[in-house]
């Protein structure tokens, strides 16, 4: 039998599922029992990857429940899919429509299947993308609180207080999830052993790129978001630009870039020969932040701290 690449549309309550090329659809409840159903009807079949559309949460359960099976699961961008369909010209919108897309996009693109993130990554992802978001109603309450006067900066620097004892108290599960583990807590020491790498930034690197250290550099670029694209038609030749990837390792990777440009010796010196070169700061400093993650990736992958790194 040919290869099959099964395409699933999740929604809240059932999952439309597409099989490529033989057009077959059918629909399963998206529960316990939905999900062991499709994973035992796909199971028997050639099946060579199964694609879901990340859709704010609901393809998880999905994802981690095929995947527990045995199949090649990959979870797809939706606006590239949206691309895609454009593409072909589908104006036509359903569920089934939809799951069939997804199907086609899979067969088309052959995303990379990497292995789905464990539960205890999953938790430690929701607790480094909740202490993010803390983070941010702080600063928003702050700004408020230069403009605000009388009872209403009473109330936000109430508000303010019950955010901090939130954050110490997510900072304190961050801290029992990374002792816990003896995997994580090796790498958490190789990765803060670089100038400039903090715990903020040990800890989101690994809850949102657990395939650190099993990636080239190209592969570490582009998930990072890093990696530049380039413009050019003819003779014509645009500026290239960074994007995609995953947002929160990006703003991480910055965040360290910056730190390092000051007090790790060798990222300063590359930063300083790059502007030295006349390239632009902000290009410099994506350069700094793609360097870095380059390092981080073959300092997990080697296994191997900063201070023997003779980069």
């Amino acid at each position: 039998m040919d290869a099959i690449i099964v395409g699933i549309d999740v929604s809240k309550d059932h999952l439309d599922v597409a099989f490529s090329p033989a057009g077959e659809v059918f629909v399963v409840p998206r529960n316990g029992d939905g999900i062991t159903e499709l994973a035992e009807r796909l199971k028997p079949l050639p099946v060579a990857a199964v694609g879901l559309e990340a859709t704010g949460g609901f393809e998880t359960v999905v994802a981690a429940g095929l995947a527990a099976a045995g199949l090649p699961v990959v979870v797809v961008n939706p606006a590239q899919v949206r691309a895609f369909a454009k593409a072909l010209g589908q104006r036509a919108k359903t569920d089934p429509i939809d799951a069939g897309v997804i199907a086609h996009f899979v067969r088309a693109a052959a995303p990379e299947i990497r292995p789905l993130p464990d539960e205890e990554t999953v938790l430690l992802a929701d607790l480094v993308t909740r202490r993010r978001q803390i983070v941010a109603m702080i600063g928003a309450e702050s700004q408020r609180e230069t403009r605000a006067s009388g009872r209403l900066r009473k109330s936000i620097q109430r508000l303010l207080k019950a955010l901090q004892k939130e954050l110490d108290s997510v900072d304190h599960d961050i801290d029992d999830a990374i002792r816990g583990s003896d995997v994580w807590r090796q790498k958490h020491d190789l990765l803060t052993s670089v100038p400039g790498v903090g715990k903020v930034i040990a800890r989101t690197l690994l809850a949102e790129l657990p395939e650190l250290g099993t990636l080239d550099r190209r592969q570490v670029a582009a998930l990072t978001g890093l990696a530049p694209w380039t413009r050019q038609s003819g003779q014509w030749r645009g500026k290239s630009f960074i994007g995609g990837g995953r947002a929160g390792v990006r703003a991480a990777l910055f965040m360290g870039a910056m730190v390092a440009s000051r007090h790790n010796p060798t990222l300063k010196a590359f930063r300083d020969r790059l502007i030295a070169q006349g390239k632009p700061k902000l290009v410099a400093l994506v350069a700094t932040a793609r360097k870095l993650a380059t390092i981080l990736n073959a300092i997990i992958r080697d296994a191997t701290p900063w201070r023997t790194q003779s980069t």
